[in-house]
């Protein structure tokens, strides 16, 4: 990503923000306009699509393998605080609260 806006100037949705919210579009938890947004600027931004595949790829195998079962507290803790560093180093935001949440998916 060498751009703020990859896919040109009619883009609203900066690299950053784009990957900092991948999580939230993966799991469905975004509003409807921001899930169109960051949809359309992954779709024209190569380097987002492809951050954006191999993440789904990694929920599809977490919970291919972890099947239902649930991950101990401290592995949760462990996670939050991961995603936290991750999200304020790549998108230079602030996470109050992390929320995990595993669930099984059959394809």
């Amino acid at each position: 990503m060498t751009e703020d806006y990859c896919s040109g100037a009619d883009d609203k949705v900066k690299c950053e923000e784009a990957l900092a919210d991948i999580y939230l579009l993966l799991d469905k938890e975004c509003s409807a306009e921001r899930d169109a947004a960051l949809r359309k600027h992954i779709e024209d931004c190569p380097p987002c699509l492809e951050e954006y595949g191999i993440d789904e790829h990694i929920k599809q195998l977490l919970a291919r393998k972890c099947g239902g079962d649930h991950a101990p507290d401290e592995l949760k803790s462990r996670l939050r605080a991961s995603i936290r560093q991750t999200v304020q180093t790549k998108g230079a935001l602030t996470i109050e609260r992390t929320d995990v949440k595993i669930e099984q998916s059959f394809e």
